[in-house]
């Protein structure tokens, strides 16, 4: 990675992350994602080309057209979306080595990770 995708990548780790123990695998499933040519499908890019933060984000949110919506385009987006600390640009450096390609935050703030899309969507309706 280039220094300013190492830049890209670890302000959208420090807008996702809610705990630091969760920043490198957070960067794990956006490396792994970016390796699969998948989207990387971040809320908090939506929220950043938005301006105003939402609770929860609409269907209609998501199809916004911009270079910053990472759920229409594949691929970092074409610039930070905050200034990243530290713990982010290392964990943007030095993802976890595991294969996860999905993750949720639950309502008490901690991610839930996930290899299949199948497992993302269990995990996600165990927690209704």
């Amino acid at each position: 990675m280039t220094l300013d995708q190492v830049v890209i990548l670890a302000s959208i780790i420090e807008r996702e992350a809610k705990w630091d123990k969760d920043r490198k695998t957070i960067s794990a499933v956006f490396h792994n994602r970016l390796k699969k040519n998948m989207k990387l499908e971040s809320c908090a890019t939506v929220q950043y080309l938005l301006k105003d933060q939402k609770p929860d984000l609409t269907y209609e949110d998501l199809k916004v057209d911009s270079p910053y919506n990472t759920y229409m385009y594949a691929g970092l987006p074409i610039g930070p979306i905050s200034s990243p600390g530290a713990k982010s640009i290392e964990a943007a450096l030095y993802p976890d080595d595991v294969d996860y390609l999905f993750f949720f935050v639950s309502k008490d703030g901690s991610h839930i990770f996930s290899r299949t899309y199948e497992e993302h969507l269990n995990a996600q309706n165990k927690l209704k």
